[in-house]
């Protein structure tokens, strides 16, 4: 992959500064694309002289995307939203940027979509997410179509946010407690991404389901992180019924969920029996246990420090 250039639309996010890493480490060039470049300068460090470059782009534009792209040896498209415009994101935002891809003739494309995507689901996330692929498909037919579980990682929105409201209060509501989950490592996403951009003959045209190790219950996940973080909590599971009157009311300020994300969580977010996932790529899902903790530590009472003293006292 040396000196290849690879654009991240929305390569600044949660799950890019992963996929930034692992490309600058095998020697690609990256360039970060995204509505303010400003918010991810913070990923020059990780490269050497003039290896990253930022660029600005709105997936809504797509006379953006086309700058974007252009020189491009490979484009990954990582941008997606959990409430809003979907339409205008996950399908229309998909679609010119596999069109500009098309366009610019770029070796390779790796689209990220979910677990759950499908034209006839239920929520208007995953319709979304299943039209943006059917978009992808028809503009590139040869992209890499990676869809992840619920990606985890030590700057994630989802294991922080949950192991944050246990650290805060004795007793925790779990909505949906029965909804399965398949949490999967930001960096083994990251390598699978790299492994497809570096062979894109073996990977083009097919879609993968990327699960983790670990398939475990919303109420199961909030007991490890409890117990992860040495808190002594109640975890009260709130009935379906009440769960779904707690979403209807989702529009308000403050809701805890959305009607929508009560929608998605009616189906368990794991991978489809027999879809290829992070082995095709070489890749070993690495588990909750072995790198979560590391960082959760500072849920705990005292921090690292707290972790210590434990120790000592043993």
């Amino acid at each position: 992959m040396n000196d290849k250039l690879v654009t991240l639309i929305g390569g600044g996010g949660f799950l890019g500064r992963y996929v930034a890493q692992a490309l600058l480490k095998r020697g690609a060039r990256v360039r970060i694309a995204q509505r303010d470049p400003r918010q991810a300068v913070y990923l020059k460090p990780l490269g050497g002289l003039g290896q990253t470059q930022f660029v600005g782009v709105d997936v809504t534009k797509p006379d953006t995307i086309a700058r974007a792209v252009q020189g491009s040896d490979a484009v990954v498209n990582l941008v997606g939203v959990l409430a809003g415009n979907f339409q205008g994101v996950h399908v229309d935002g998909a679609a010119a940027v596999a069109k500009a891809a098309a366009a610019a003739g770029v070796e390779a494309l790796v689209h990220i979509s979910a677990i759950g995507a499908d034209s006839r689901s239920a929520s208007a996330y995953g319709r979304s997410k299943g039209d943006g692929e059917a978009a992808v498909r028809a503009a590139f037919p040869a992209a890499t179509i990676l869809r992840p579980s619920i990606v985890f990682g030590q700057e994630d929105a989802f294991l922080n946010r949950f192991a944050g409201m246990i650290a805060k209060s004795p007793v925790v509501p779990v909505l949906r407690a029965s909804a399965k989950f398949q949490p999967v490592f930001a960096a083994d996403v990251a390598d699978a991404i790299a492994a497809a951009i570096a062979t894109p003959e073996a990977y083009a045209g097919e879609t993968f389901d990327l699960g983790g190790p670990d398939v475990i219950t919303m109420g199961a996940l909030n007991r490890w992180l409890a117990k992860t973080i040495g808190r002594d909590v109640s975890i009260v599971e709130i009935p379906d019924a009440v769960g779904a009157l707690i979403a209807r009311a989702g529009f308000l300020p403050g809701a805890p969920i959305t009607w929508d994300q009560w929608q998605m969580l009616q189906a368990d977010n794991v991978a489809a029996p027999g879809a290829r996932g992070l082995e095709a790529f070489g890749i070993t899902a690495t588990p909750l246990d072995a790198v979560a903790p590391g960082w959760l530590v500072r849920f705990r009472k005292a921090g690292r420090f707290g972790r210590r003293a434990e120790t000592h006292a043993a």
